[in-house]
């Protein structure tokens, strides 16, 4: 597979970053993509999901890294949603533990970018337009990702798909580019490569497996899925891509009537995303979904999903040069 810049920075042997999905981005799947050659990433706030949760966000982080630096020798990091992660003792675990990576996203990478890099941890920042990767290089970050409006979770308000967004950022800036958004297998992959991204960074895929915090209804909902079963709401309050389910079709309901924010703030609430990622409630929970979901078919380790994709994407480019 082919080995780019992206590499070099965060000295992976693969171009592949494992998602930082909320409250189920977990140590033990972290390690077990590191070990394969990708980038795990533990989210800030997993620890939280922990039956053995105390309350300390903080020190719950700190705990999760330790068990992730149990688990492998390899780099492996930290997502930081900007807009969710008030708190700056969170900011400070990883400096503290000599975390190589971050993540952000959801936000200005003027606020945390030089505190990471001033400790000399690498950051990558989650952008949805042209204007956000120019910011983004113009912090200093080492690279950016470029997420389509196919991924789970939050997503952008200019609505660009994958596929038009990755070739304008990857034209408008000098750093590398990671590719997001609807992408789950090697063809996928060499798609994003050929788009001119050096690397690509996974969610939906790696639910769907063995390490992963998910509850085992939300993961099988995921392998259920097909291309349908995923839709975006909250438009009034930020787009939002997952499972369709009852709560998602009462938010559609809700935003199309003119007077109905309070209401609609009601209906989303503050727990849903635990209901549905950690609890498994599929139809009062929120289940972060990309829309690729109908391409996952199976719940494997996540070692197995970057080994599958880097045999597999010798086969994809063969195919076209017999075209």
């Amino acid at each position: 597979m082919k080995r780019t810049r992206l590499c070099d920075i965060l000295d992976i042997e693969y171009p592949i970053i494992q998602g930082g999905m909320t409250l189920i981005a977990n140590a033990e799947l972290a390690a077990a993509v590191s070990n394969a050659g990708g980038l795990g990433i533990i989210a800030a706030n997993v620890g939280s999901a922990r039956l053995s949760y105390t309350g300390n966000l903080a020190e719950a982080l700190r705990q999760e890294i330790h068990l992730a630096q149990s688990l492998t020798d390899k780099p492996f990091g930290v997502n930081y949603p900007i807009g969710e992660t008030e708190r700056r003792e969170l900011l400070e675990v990883a400096v503290a533990e000599k975390v190589k990576v971050v993540t952000t996203s959801a936000g200005s990478p003027s606020l945390y970018t030089k505190f990471f890099k001033d400790a000399g941890i690498k950051v990558l920042h989650v952008v949805a337009s042209v204007r956000h990767a120019k910011k983004a290089e113009a912090e200093g970050v080492d690279a950016v990702i470029a997420e389509g409006y196919e991924a789970g979770g939050h997503n952008g308000l200019d609505e660009l798909p994958t596929m038009v967004l990755l070739p304008q950022v990857v034209d408008a800036v000098f750093i590398p580019v990671v590719a997001a958004g609807g992408i789950a297998d090697a063809r996928g992959v060499v798609a994003a490569l050929a788009l001119g991204a050096e690397g690509v960074q996974m969610g939906t895929r790696f639910v769907a497996t063995t390490e992963c915090l998910a509850h085992p209804r939300f993961k099988e909902a995921v392998v259920r899925a097909s291309d349908t079963d995923t839709v975006i709401w909250g438009r009034r309050l930020g787009p939002t891509r997952t499972l369709k389910n009852k709560k998602t079709f009462k938010i559609l309901e809700l935003e199309a009537l003119e007077d109905s924010a309070g209401e609609l703030q009601e209906v989303v609430g503050n727990e849903g995303t635990r209901q549905g990622h950690v609890e498994g409630d599929l139809e009062n929970g929120m289940l972060d979904c990309g829309a690729v979901a109908g391409l996952v078919k199976d719940i494997i380790s996540a070692g197995e999903v970057v080994r599958r994709i880097v045999a597999e994407v010798p086969y994809v480019l063969a195919s076209l040069q017999q075209s």
